[in-house]
């Protein structure tokens, strides 16, 4: 495993040349999403790793690996324990991650398609693949969703503990998927497996966010801030916020840090993530759960500076509540967007970040005031409660075993007959249509360098070529020996290089 390599102490100022994006609130977006499978029906045992070959038969076919990239830039693979991984294109803007995500979807699921087909004849009419977007089985194993940001390298890693990490627990009120567990009904699916807040482990502990430093870009500019506490959203809804929201809160924390001052977040830091995750995660009132805070008095003196409310019973025992940290990074967001409002927007291309914060603030509100059915349609943990509700409502007998089934079925994406329902009725918001799904399957985002990646791959394929990439590099072994490197992920025009690896794919 790559050493952790904090370089922060760079400061902004000592580079004498950068990349154009730099001294910008440009950012890159990507997401990780591991998928479970199982299998019911079979009239004979069929080990869920077995499954999962069967569905990268088609990939082995091609490159004869179950590791390899698409053509829309994306990586698709085997990950460890047999799960099924897709992780989308480098993107500039959070809807283009949504599509790129909802693309991955569709590329498993049609794998299940022809593998239910295949399995069928070995093990009976009625065997059916469930593949799962959610981050628990039903034996209790977790497996992850994760987001990656380019961040600008002068954010130390203390930093991100401090300002950031508060938020991505307390945003989980409106981007946590929802568990069935056996303590209950909980908010987020990661609560109970992630127990240490910032940490370059991925073998003895879990935590929210890794520091592996594998930047996939220049190391002296950027680091990638891999998140690892969000849950996989069915909800469009929740996996745009979740990454637009995000991207506003590390831009007021890269401007502080390049600047040099106070970002106003340091008030937020908590004494405790794990805990403070696990009791947000257990109230479904969103008012009676409290985190023990760093520096109360900060936090306070914060919210009195940037006129926020107190939510719920403020004490002096030095707890808040997830709501009262929420409105806080919102109010400190909305003034510096106000200040910067032309260069934010100016970071996305095709979001409005005025749109990010007035939707930010109608979920939050909703929240304070207890109005979940106004969220039911956005936020998976509310959408899947409510239904879980009404169907106990219609049959007392509800078991447990039964209440994890539909839970369950909400997130299979290839046999689910649940969210599919859902959306049919108008009752769950979406974001994109079925045709920018269907263009995502074959084409990259136009802005970054997967639309380099995606063009080469697909040379690549036409001409019969043996060749390898990854994110950072691109290779021809035959006809003839010849590579190009693709260091700056927003770049999205050839250099020499990449003209010479093209001109010998012809």
């Amino acid at each position: 495993m790559p050493q952790l390599r904090d370089s922060s102490n760079q400061g902004p100022g000592n580079r004498t040349q950068r990349s154009a994006e730099y001294d910008s609130y440009a950012r890159i977006f990507g997401i990780e999403t591991e998928y479970g499978v199982s299998v019911t029906g079979a009239n004979q045992p069929c080990d869920p790793g077995q499954v999962a070959m069967m569905m990268f038969a088609p990939i082995l076919s091609r490159s004869r690996s179950t590791n390899t990239y698409l053509e829309n830039g994306s990586r698709l693979y085997l990950d460890v324990g047999s799960h099924p991984e897709y992780a989308t294109a480098e993107a500039r803007d959070p809807s283009q991650a949504l599509v790129q995500d909802l693309a991955g979807e569709e590329i498993m699921r049609r794998l299940v398609k022809g593998a239910q087909a295949r399995l069928r004849k070995t093990h009976g009419e009625h065997a059916t693949i469930h593949l799962f977007k959610n981050n628990v089985d039903s034996a209790g194993h977790s497996f992850g969703c994760h987001e990656n940001y380019l961040v600008r390298r002068y954010v130390s890693l203390p930093v991100i503990k401090q300002q950031l990490l508060p938020f991505l627990v307390t945003r989980q009120l409106f981007t946590g998927a929802g568990r069935v567990s056996d303590n209950g009904f909980e908010i987020t699916q990661r609560a109970a497996f992630l127990d240490e807040g910032v940490s370059s482990s991925t073998t003895r502990s879990r935590p929210m966010v890794n520091t592996r430093d594998e930047p996939h870009a220049d190391p002296d500019e950027f680091r990638r801030l891999h998140v690892i506490i969000g849950d996989s959203n069915r909800s469009q809804w929740a996996t745009f916020m979740k990454l637009a929201t995000t991207h506003l809160v590390l831009c007021v924390i890269e401007d502080a840090a390049c600047r040099g001052v106070s970002s106003g977040l340091e008030a937020c830091g908590l004494t405790d993530p794990s805990a403070s995750n696990q009791a947000m995660s257990a109230d479904l009132s969103c008012h009676q759960a409290t985190m023990q805070m760093e520096d109360i008095e900060a936090f306070r003196a914060a919210q009195q500076k940037f006129g926020t409310q107190i939510v719920g019973n403020a004490d002096s025992t030095g707890k808040v509540t997830a709501l009262e940290i929420q409105y806080l990074y919102w109010h400190i967001v909305s003034r510096f967007v106000e200040y910067h409002g032309d260069e934010l927007e100016n970071s996305l291309p095709h979001t409005s970040c005025k749109d990010i914060l007035n939707e930010w603030k109608r979920t939050l509100d909703a929240l304070s005031e207890g109005d979940f059915a106004s969220l039911s349609n956005r936020v998976d943990w509310v959408a899947k409660y409510q239904l879980l509700t009404q169907m106990e409502r219609r049959n007392p007998a509800l078991s447990p075993v039964q209440a994890q089934e539909i839970d369950l079925n909400y997130h299979d994406i290839a046999n689910g007959t649940i969210y599919p329902s859902l959306l049919k009725h108008g009752l769950m918001e979406t974001l994109v249509d079925d045709d920018a799904v269907e263009h995502a399957l074959g084409n990259p985002p136009t802005d970054t360098r997967a639309a380099l990646r995606g063009a080469f791959i697909h040379q690549a394929l036409h001409s019969g070529a043996a060749f390898s990439c990854d994110w950072t590099h691109l290779k021809t072994t035959t006809p003839i020996r010849c590579e190009a490197t693709l260091i700056d992920p927003f770049a999205s025009k050839p250099d020499s290089d990449y003209e010479q690896l093209m001109n010998s794919l012809r």
